[in-house]
C-alpha cells in the first residue's frame, strides 16, 4: 500500500492525503467494477466460436484492447456532458429524445433483464453442479433455484439499502478469492510443466476452421467479462483532477483485468483439454476438482458468492435507472416512486425483477451472451457516434479530456463488424434484439411526444398510478429523503458500480 501512496503524492502534490483515499476508493475499484462473473461463463463460449486455446486466448487480449478504446471515448463524454446516466444521458443530449428514449428503452427490456437472467442461470450451475457431477443440472431444478435468488435479492433491495449494500460488499469478495485461486494455481501448474496445450504446435492446433461469423460471436462472449468497462466514466463528478487521472485510471485498470482474464483461461488449460472445458457446465468446478482435491469445494461456493453479490448489484443499478428514466418523464411516473418508510423503488424494482423472469424462461446462457452482449455493443457504438457528431456540432465546447480521432474511428470499425457478421451468424437472436428496440418508437410517439392525450386516457393513466401507489406503498421522493437512500447519491452510485459483476 506504501507504494500506492507513493503513486498519489506524485498525481496530486498539494492534496496527497487526500488523492490517496481518491484512489483507493475510486481508482483501485476501476478493475473490480469491470471483472465479475462473466469469466466463469463466457470461456466456453469463446472456445466454442474460436476452434484452438490459441486464437481464443488472442481474443481475450484483443478483448482488453477494444474495452480500452472504448473506455476512453466514454471518459471524454463523461467530463464533456457531466451528468448522472452515462449513456443514456450523452445519447439524449446528442441525438435528442428519441434516441436516449430508445437507448433507455432497450437497457429497461434487454440489457439488464438478459444480464441479471445470465447471471442468476450461472448461479444456479455453480451451486447444482456438485450435486450432479456426472450430467448437466436438470433445467427445472436450474430456473427454479435462479428464480428463488432472483425473488430472495429483489425482496433484500426493496426492503433496505443498507442490506443491499452489505450483501455487495461481503459478496464482492467470492469473485476475487475463485480467481486469484485459479491463477495461482495454474502457475504452479506452468511451473511444473503441466502446460502441454499452451505449446504452440497444441494451442493452434484447429479442430474446426472459424468462420469470421464465429469470431465476431467469439468476440461477443467475450466482451460480456468486460462489459463494466462503461462505468468508468460514471464516477468522473467525483474525481480529483479527472483530466489526468481518469485516462491513468483506464490505463491501469484495463490491462490489470486482461491480464486476469488472459491468465485465468490459460489456468484453465493447464489442468483441462480443450474438449473436457467444452463439455464442462461449470469450468471452474471442473478446474477445482481436477486440482483442489479436498478443497475442491471452494471453487463453487466462491463463484456461487461472486454470481450472488452480481446479481444483487445489476438489480440495484438496473432499478435506478428505471427510477432516472421515469423522472426525466421518459418512462410511467410510478417508476420513480418509493416506498413511503423504505425509502426503495419498490415499482422499478419489481419491473425489472419481471422482466428477468420471463427473459430466464426463453433462452439457454449462451444464446442469452450473445443476445445482450449484441444489444450492448449497438448501444456503444451509438454513444461513440454521438462522440464524433459532438466533435462536428460543438467544436469549441470546453473538454477536458480530448482523445484523438483515429480512436473512435478504430472502436467503430471494429463495431461495424461485429454487428454486421453477428447478425449474419445468429440473425434470429440478434433480430428479436433489434425489433424489440424498434418497439420502442410508436411507444415514445404514442406515450411522451403525444401531449394532448384525450381525457379517458389521462384518467386510465393516473388510475393505474393510483392503483399503483397504494398496492406499493410508495410516493414521489421528497427533499427528506434519507442521504444514504437517495437513488442519485453518490454511495447509490458506488453501489451500482459493482454491477459487472456479470460477467
Amino acid at each position: 500500500m506504501g507504494a500506492v501512496g507513493l503513486f498519489v503524492f506524485f498525481l496530486n502534490k498539494k492534496n496527497a492525503f487526500l488523492a490517496f483515499f481518491y484512489l483507493t476508493e475510486n481508482l483501485l475499484s476501476f478493475p473490480g467494477n469491470i471483472i465479475g462473473s462473466g469469466i466463469f461463463i463466457s470461456p466456453k463460449g469463446v472456445l466454442e466460436h474460436t476452434g484452438s486455446v490459441g486464437l481464443a486466448l488472442i481474443i481475450w487480449v484483443l478483448g482488453g484492447g477494444v474495452a480500452a478504446l472504448g473506455s476512453l471515448c466514454y471518459a471524454e463524454l463523461g467530463v464533456t456532458i457531466p451528468k448522472s446516466g452515462g449513456d443514456y444521458s450523452y445519447v439524449t443530449e446528442i441525438f435528442g429524445g428519441l434516441a436516449g428514449f430508445l437507448l433507455l428503452w432497450s437497457a429497461v427490456l434487454i440489457m439488464y433483464p438478459t444480464s441479471l437472467a445470465v447471471i442468476a442461470l450461472t448461479f444456479s450451475n455453480y451451486v447444482l453442479q456438485p450435486v450432479f457431477p456426472n450430467c448437466i443440472p436438470p433445467y427445472n431444478a436450474s430456473r427454479i433455484l435462479s428464480m428463488v435468488c432472483l425473488l430472495l435479492l429483489t425482496w433484500v433491495n426493496s426492503s433496505s439499502v443498507r442490506w443491499a449494500t452489505r450483501i455487495q460488499d461481503i459478496f464482492t469478495a467470492g469473485k476475487l478469492l475463485a480467481l486469484a485461486l485459479i491463477i495461482i494455481v495454474g502457475f504452479i501448474q506452468i511451473f511444473k510443466g503441466n502446460y502441454e496445450e499452451l505449446t504452440p504446435s497444441k494451442a493452434f492446433n484447429f479442430w474446426m476452421t472459424p468462420s469470421v461469423g464465429h469470431l465476431a460471436l467469439a468476440f461477443l462472449q467475450g466482451s460480456f467479462a468486460f462489459s463494466g468497462w462503461n462505468f468508468l466514466n460514471y464516477v468522473t463528478e467525483e474525481l480529483v483532477d479527472p483530466r489526468r487521472n481518469l485516462p491513468r485510471a483506464i490505463f491501469i485498470s484495463i490491462p490489470l483485468v486482461t491480464f486476469v482474464y488472459t491468465f485465468t483461461n490459460i489456468a484453465y488449460f493447464t489442468a483441462m483439454s480443450p474438449q473436457e472445458l467444452l463439455s464442462s457446465n461449470a469450468v471452474a468446478v471442473t478446474f477445482g476438482e481436477k486440482l483442489l482435491g479436498y478443497f475442491s469445494w471452494v471453487m463453487p461456493v466462491s463463484v456461487a458468492l461472486s454470481t450472488f453479490g452480481g446479481i444483487n448489484g445489476y438489480l440495484f443499478t438496473s432499478s435506478r435507472l428505471c427510477f432516472s428514466g421515469a423522472r426525466e418523464g421518459h418512462l410511467p411516473s410510478l417508476l420513480a416512486m418509493i416506498h413511503v418508510k423504505h425509502c426503495t423503488p419498490i415499482p422499478a424494482l419489481l419491473v425489472c425483477c419481471l422482466a428477468t423472469l420471463i427473459i430466464m424462461l426463453v433462452g439457454d446462457t449462451y444464446t442469452l451472451i450473445n443476445y445482450v452482449s449484441f444489444i450492448n455493443y449497438l448501444c456503444y457504438g451509438v454513444t461513440i457516434i454521438g462522440l464524433i457528431v459532438l466533435r462536428w456540432k460543438k467544436p469549441k465546447i470546453f473538454r477536458p479530456i480530448k482523445v484523438n480521432l483515429l480512436v473512435p474511428i478504430t472502436y467503430l470499425a471494429f463495431w461495424a463488424f461485429l454487428l454486421i457478421f453477428s447478425l449474419y451468424s445468429e440473425p434470429v437472436v440478434c433480430g428479436v434484439g433489434l425489433i424489440i428496440i424498434l418497439t420502442g418508437v410508436p411507444v415514445f410517439f404514442l406515450g411522451i411526444y403525444w401531449r394532448n392525450k384525450p381525457k379517458c386516457v389521462n384518467r386510465l393513466i393516473e388510475s393505474m398510478t393510483c392503483w399503483g401507489q397504494k398496492l406499493c406503498f410508495v410516493v414521489y421522493p421528497q427533499g427528506g429523503v434519507a442521504e444514504e437512500e437517495q437513488a442519485p447519491s453518490a454511495r447509490s452510485r458506488r453501489l451500482a458500480s459493482e454491477t459487472t459483476a456479470r460477467k
